[in-house]
């Protein structure tokens, strides 16, 4: 069975580590790489884990005006929609379900003309579905009554039509009138609330009304577009919805937040993947500088190699003393790093404003941005991959100083002593 490390092998690694008068600027290349190392792993954990703060919010705004998933009928309405729901809600880990009917339109003021996204809501079923996230500036849900002609609008979109609570805005909505051929149809509303939900694409263009009053706009009696459900856990609703199609049939189909809001979160992972390799070259570098000191370490300790090996030391044990002098340099710096990189992660939401009162500037404007705080998430699983793939690749650096070391033939290092 083949040598442990012995302590000898360790006496000797941990004294080349100190430094002599005449390997100094060998000493200041392996503190360099043991910096190197630090910071690198410092920079990924904390990069990564405001990509992991970032994924987080925008799922979240993402979802504050839309569900975890749906279910329609295969031409987009659903006519029997009640029984659909309760066995929607039977469902396990399905914690609330909403009708709604969707449309796209024109809305208008006397002076403005934009294009909407309308949506025919239930209030009370509503508020259980994206009511929890909904920053309600004016208003609210329970403003929207089937009598009323009520109409809640987006933060922005109010802002571009210039209208107020008690302003009248006028719905031009296309709807089908047969042979396919679409007519329109326009009804004046009455603006009851304002919202704020965070997104452009929610704020921006998406009005709330009465479902009653968009069944009668589109013409639809008693049916909705879809039936959107909300479940206990935002990453199961993948699994929730494919058992919903299983157990509804070819006859409905049932999708979820995830395939809806594809593009945004590739955009997030293809994001982090190239962060992470322009920050590992940081630890490359690093590693690559472990490999020059420790060239020069076993040029410089040639003749203390041959007088080793003269004294009954073989090339393995040779080997196993250069690993430990650059396993150390490496896992120290890998330590810090994971230390240092951790601390940053925790702290990023109090460092962050600090750093903006101490040099009078904001990194995220809230006129240019909507998340104006730089969120951060530590996962474990960060730190473990990247605390593994440093050490290894520190690791993997000594292994050609350490053969060099082995290969010094003691007669010729010994010849000019």
């Amino acid at each position: 069975m083949r040598r442990m490390i012995n302590a000898v092998e360790l006496f000797i690694g941990f004294r080349y580590l100190r430094a002599k008068r005449r390997t100094r600027f060998v000493s200041f290349i392996t503190l360099i790489s043991l910096l190197g190392i630090a910071v690198g792993v410092a920079a990924l954990i904390v990069i990564l884990s405001v990509m992991n703060g970032f994924e987080g919010e925008l799922r979240v705004r993402l979802l504050s005006m839309t569900a975890h998933g749906y279910v329609t009928g295969e031409r987009g309405t659903l006519e029997d929609w009640g029984e659909i729901q309760q066995r929607i809600i039977e469902e396990p880990g399905v914690t609330a379900v909403a009708p709604v009917i969707e449309m796209e339109g024109m809305i208008r003021t006397g002076r403005s003309l934009n294009g909407v996204l309308v949506h025919g809501v239930l209030p009370q079923a509503e508020k259980l579905v994206s009511g929890r996230t909904v920053n309600f500036v004016e208003g609210g849900l329970d403003e929207l009554s089937p009598t009323g002609k009520s109409i809640v609008l987006g933060r922005f979109l109010a802002i571009d039509l210039g209208v107020r609570i008690g302003d009248g805005v006028v719905l031009l909505i296309p709807r089908p009138a047969g042979d396919g051929m679409l007519e329109p149809k326009l009804e004046r509303f009455i603006v009851r609330g304002v919202f704020d939900a965070g997104v452009q694409d929610h704020d921006g263009s998406l009005a709330l009304v009465h479902i009653e009053d968009a069944a009668r706009l589109m013409s639809l009696d008693k049916s909705v577009s879809s039936l959107r459900f909300l479940t206990d856990n935002v990453m199961s609703a993948p699994a929730i919805s494919s058992s919903l199609q299983a157990k509804l049939g070819d006859g409905y189909r049932s999708s979820d937040w995830t395939v809806e809001n594809e593009s945004y979160f590739r955009a997030i992972r293809i994001e982090k993947m190239m962060m992470s390799v322009l920050l590992s070259l940081i630890i490359g570098v690093a590693a690559f500088n472990i490999v020059a000191s420790l060239v020069m370490v076993v040029t410089d300790k040639a003749s203390d190699i041959a007088v080793l090996r003269t004294l009954g030391m073989g090339p393995a044990n040779v080997v196993r003393v250069f690993f430990i002098q650059g396993a150390v340099i490496g896992w120290v710096g890998v330590l810090l790093g994971v230390g240092l990189g951790v601390l940053l992660a925790l702290t990023v939401p109090v460092v962050v404003p600090f750093l903006e009162n101490a040099f009078g500037f904001q990194i995220m404007p809230g006129d240019v941005y909507y998340v104006t705080a730089i969120p951060s998430i530590l996962e474990l699983e960060d730190v473990v991959t990247i605390s593994l793939a440093a050490l290894v690749l520190t690791s993997l650096a000594t292994l050609y100083p350490a053969r060099r070391a082995a290969l010094v033939d003691p007669a010729i290092a010994l010849r000019y002593e």
